[in-house]
């Protein structure tokens, strides 16, 4: 990924979009720390070079790394991260799922209205995506990623993306049943909707 980012700036490569799916592991974003990580044993821990804290990827959840020449684009870290998260959102509406983004919380999030109110008689979320990103020199690297079908178990196992008191949800969880193949369309459709085609190098 490092490579590429640099073949992008360069102009010796085009812009890409990477789909994929790790086996179980952790990752550490720039900002984790320690106590959230809970059971260090229990999978291989990575450390990367994307801003946020820890998270998991696995089996059944889709990442999407993002290689984008924001030089093209526009240069503005943050109406990027908004188009990630716009992408994730219109992606989830493919499904019938209605994500939405909170202030103070990294991520995209469902209500659950199954579930009891939490204790300020806020409605019950979980989140459904994370974002995980780093940009160097206007070139976008890690990215996203989406739950679709995962053990949901395994995220106990930190605490994710250090935010404590929601829950962590997947499509499946949520009563659908999207496949990987039908996860990758929505993504691949709402990118093109959000971002427009990838850049090709002159």
């Amino acid at each position: 990924m490092d490579e590429r980012a640099a073949a992008i700036r360069a102009g010796e490569a085009p812009e890409c979009l990477w789909l994929l799916e790790h086996p179980p592991l952790y990752t550490a974003g720039t900002s984790a720390r320690a106590q959230d990580l809970l059971t260090p044993e229990r999978f291989p821990v990575f450390k990367t070079g994307r801003g946020g804290q820890y998270t998991y990827h696995g089996p059944g959840q889709r990442v999407a790394y993002v290689m984008l020449d924001l030089e093209r684009r526009q240069r503005d870290i943050r109406v990027y991260v908004r188009s990630l998260e716009a992408w994730l959102i219109s992606a989830l509406a493919r499904f019938g799922v209605n994500g939405e983004r909170r202030d103070g919380r990294v991520g995209i999030w469902v209500q659950r209205p199954d579930r009891p109110p939490l204790f300020d008689g806020s409605p019950a979320e979980d989140k459904i995506a994370a974002l995980g990103v780093r940009v160097r020199r206007w070139v976008t690297f890690h990215g996203i990623s989406l739950n679709v079908a995962p053990d949901l178990e395994h995220f106990s196992g930190i605490v994710p993306c250090g935010i404590t008191g929601y829950g962590v949800t997947s499509l499946k969880d949520l009563g659908m049943s999207a496949n990987m193949a039908d996860a990758d369309r929505a993504l691949i459709e709402a990118f093109e909707e959000v971002f427009g085609p990838l850049a090709r190098t002159p």
